[in-house]
């Protein structure tokens, strides 16, 4: 990554700007009723079932194929509140690894319960899973094709102490 000046007070008056331009103390709802799925790349389904489902304990709720692309195994894991994480794997296609790149994913955060969160952690500790904690309430890491994920013991709507819903 190369490093440049940044100008932080200049960063900081435009995120004050947009701060009073755009957030509305009496906002609209949403016209979205949630996140039915969020679907990333999978270059082996049994390991990313094992990693989800063993490892993570995000239930998996259903396998059919693609119907976008045949052969392709089109898969889901809940990660509750009626939300679903989703996978796709694309055989004979050489995708490559995971980049992250302008418009691509930088990492997905999960909520959950406090108890759960420090199961998880010696659960990541226990397989060699490398990871950074940040602020005692996120853990950072890769899945096995490199996705970023964190876990977030702060509940739902709630961030680091503040209310972000």
């Amino acid at each position: 990554m190369r490093t440049m000046d940044i100008d932080y007070e200049a960063i900081e008056a435009t995120r004050a700007s947009i701060k009073e331009r755009h957030l509305n103390e009496r906002r609209p709802p949403s016209s979205a009723r949630g996140l039915h799925h969020f679907a990333l790349l999978s270059s082996n389904v049994e390991r990313t079932i094992e990693f989800y489902q063993g490892l993570l304990e995000f239930p998996l709720t259903e396998i059919f194929e693609n119907r976008d692309y045949k052969g392709s195994n089109h898969f889901f894991f809940d990660i509750g509140n009626g939300n679903l994480l989703a996978f796709f794997d694309f055989p004979g296609l050489d995708l490559g690894p995971y980049k992250e790149v302008l418009g691509g994913l930088h990492h997905i955060a999960i909520s959950v319960d406090p108890v759960v969160w420090e199961r998880l952690r010696g659960k990541l500790e226990a397989a060699g899973v490398p990871y950074i904690m940040e602020s005692g309430a996120s853990i950072y890491f890769s899945d096995p094709d490199g996705a970023r994920l964190e876990l977030l013991a702060d509940p739902l709507g709630e961030m680091y102490g503040s209310r972000v819903l």
